[in-house]
């Protein structure tokens, strides 16, 4: 067992070198892993970390991708002026994905230092652009009305038919994506007869032509053409949806009117003189240059005849307009009569000389004044001005008549007054309700409708009993329009069924006395 020391010692020697070499291999591999271990843990948790999904892994969580987000997406990057070492803050609470409102409250709230350091660098620095501007003008769908409402410097070239829209101060003088709108300025956004105006914005303000007239108010653009001429037309189609456009200027505003007719402008010149202080401007001859501080162009309809509070312009109602009417003609009366055994109501009859009168009249009026009413007759003007008849109207505590334009004078009607409508016959119930039915209501009348029966009129006569029209009135709708206004409003006249109409007259009786027990 004996051998030579040296030699064992140099066997030993080797044999640790050979053991060191291997622990020194084995303690790098477990650097190694421990580096990776923690790189990783470290890319999961910290917040500004950047972690690239698998493209075979769908995110699980809810994207916070909203509209205002996305339009931050769109815009180009921002480019630093300089780079700064990033600074070092501790990590921060994570917080679930932004809901749209909220992004929306960030984009309210004032910017960071860097961000308005950005801003104002100036050279080749892309900052997040302004809020996209307003249009100037609102066009809602194929029914109703365009209608463009602009603030700010505006030419008016009337006998051009253009509105032009110079580019603000603020906005250094230049528009550098001018829009153009083509705008029927009438209630009926399809009417026949009514002529478009142009309204454009300008892509610089040296574009814009000098002013011949400076008018210190604003202009208000409107049509006078289409149905005007028949008295419910008149205000259905115009005055309504005109005072909803010009009652906020408190009449400081000026009317620019296309088509002006000068029979409406001395019609209703009690009303458009409350509207406007300011002299009509006829724009189809007008060849100045008017610049204005503002203008809206255009009016719009809510529904027949009547005001919606709910729709824009909001927060006008029909007794608010009736008001008015009240304040433009100095219309004494705000409320009916209440009836006592003392005092007789007064109702109007409307009369009419065209179809659609009253063949009986003067049994009607007969049958009223037994019922205790005191009677007049109305016979409405046609193209004369208004106000000595809205003065009548304003006077009677109740209003009787066939359907037509006459029962339009239920404007001047004090609020509370009784409204009776006789409906021709030939279903024309739907008509009568759309047309003067709901906007009694919202006037704030008591309003009864009454239909004819086919006895009552005097189609039997005209046509006999086996024609269509007195047969079949659905097979007369089904056909049109055109034949609907032919035989029920253009070829008939009534003759009233005073058994049947006389409790109409006494329910009217009984809504005027029960005024004077509230």
């Amino acid at each position: 067992m004996g051998g030579d020391p040296g030699k064992l010692i140099k066997n030993m020697k080797g044999a640790a070198q050979k053991y060191i070499g291997v622990g020194f291999l084995l303690g790098f591999f477990l650097v190694l892993l421990t580096y990776f271990t923690v790189s990783e843990q470290f890319a999961i948790s910290a917040p500004n970390a950047i972690r690239r999904t698998s493209p075979g892994h769908a995110h699980t969580s809810a994207s916070p991708i909203t509209p205002a987000v996305e339009e931050k997406r769109q815009q180009p990057p921002v480019i630093a002026a300089e780079q700064k070492p990033p600074k070092t803050e501790p990590p921060a609470e994570e917080k679930p994905p932004k809901t749209e409102y909220a992004a929306e409250d960030d984009q309210k709230k004032p910017a960071d230092d860097d961000s308005k350091k950005q801003s104002s660098a100036g050279d080749g620095i892309a900052t997040e652009s302004a809020p996209a501007k307003k249009p100037a003008c609102d066009i809602q769908g194929p029914w109703a009305s365009d209608v463009c409402d602009i603030d700010g410097d505006v030419r008016i070239h009337g006998s051009a038919g253009t509105i032009l829209i110079p580019p603000s101060i603020e906005s250094g003088g230049s528009n550098p994506n001018p829009q153009e709108w083509r705008i029927r300025p009438y209630s009926r956004k399809h009417q026949a007869g009514i002529k478009e105006v142009t309204v454009r914005e300008l892509a610089s303000s040296a574009d814009a032509p000098a002013c011949d007239v400076t008018s210190s108010v604003p202009a208000l653009v409107f049509a006078m053409g289409g149905l005007t001429g028949n008295y419910w037309h008149d205000f259905s189609d115009v005055l309504i949806p005109l005072y909803l456009q010009a009652v906020r200027f408190g009449g400081e505003v000026q009317l620019v009117v296309e088509n002006l007719q000068p029979w409406y402008v001395g019609k209703y010149r009690a009303i458009l003189g409350a509207l406007s202080r300011h002299d009509v401007v006829d724009m189809d001859r007008d060849d100045r240059v008017r610049c204005f501080p503002g203008a809206v162009v255009g009016v719009r309809m809510h529904k027949e005849f009547s005001i919606d509070p709910e729709r824009e312009p909001r927060g006008h109602s029909m007794p608010e307009f009736t008001r008015f009417l009240r304040a433009a003609y100095a219309l004494p009366r705000a409320a009916p009569t209440a009836a006592t055994d003392d005092v007789r109501p007064r109702m109007m009859i409307i009369s009419r000389r065209h179809p659609r009168k009253l063949m009986n009249l003067d049994a009607v009026v007969a049958l009223a004044e037994r019922v205790g009413f005191e009677v007049v007759i109305g016979d409405p003007p046609f193209s004369v001005d208004v106000g000595e008849f809205a003065r009548e109207v304003n006077a009677v505590d109740a209003l009787v008549g066939v359907h037509g334009a006459g029962l339009t004078n239920s404007v001047f009607l004090p609020t509370g007054a009784v409204f009776i409508q006789v409906n021709p016959y030939g279903k024309m119930e739907h008509i009568g309700e759309v047309d003067f039915g709901i906007p009694a209501v919202d006037m704030g009348l008591k309003y009864i409708a009454y239909s004819a029966g086919v006895e009552e009129s005097t189609l039997v006569d005209t046509l006999g009993r086996d024609h269509p029209a007195v047969k079949d009135p659905e097979s007369i709708h089904r056909s049109g329009w055109p034949k609907v206004a032919e035989y029920y409003l253009g070829r008939q006249d009534i003759k009233l069924d005073l058994d049947r109409f006389e409790p109409v007259l006494r329910k009217a009786m009984h809504l005027l006395r029960e005024k004077e027990k509230q």
